[in-house]
């Protein structure tokens, strides 16, 4: 029988946390969904089946991810990639926005030259063909 002990407590905590959270977040949103086109499609007149089966899912997804992020193979992975996240140098509010002007001017100058090719190349052809 499996046990309910947390794998190596305390290691890739956040990893695990974020993960966990995350596929609840979207379990919760297709719980909805599905909420709603059972309402849609009027599989019932009563609300059991309607809120019954998305919560029996969520509670399913619920169990899976706990297993899950417990499962020495998959947590040993999310405590690794916790603790390369660790190593990584993010770079500074200031080299960011830098960056990002330099994309958008970058981009903005590429758009207009590759207009003003496509405008001549329209004149040329209309030109041509005429």
């Amino acid at each position: 029988m499996p046990t309910m002990e947390i794998y190596k407590r305390g290691q890739g905590k956040y990893t695990r946390i974020i993960t966990f959270v995350s596929v609840l977040v979207l379990g919760v949103i297709g719980g909805v969904v599905i909420s709603s086109k059972l309402a849609v499609y009027n599989v019932t007149r009563t609300p059991y089946i309607q809120f019954g089966v998305p919560t029996l899912l969520i509670v399913g997804l619920l169990i899976l991810m706990y297993w899950l992020v417990n499962r020495p193979r998959t947590a040993d992975f999310l405590i690794a990639t916790e603790g390369e996240m660790k190593k990584v140098s993010w770079s500074s509010r200031r080299e960011v926005v830098g960056s990002t002007k330099v994309v958008i001017i970058t981009s903005l100058i590429l758009a207009s030259v590759l207009f003003a090719v496509d405008t001549i190349f329209v004149w040329l052809f209309g030109i041509i063909l005429h």
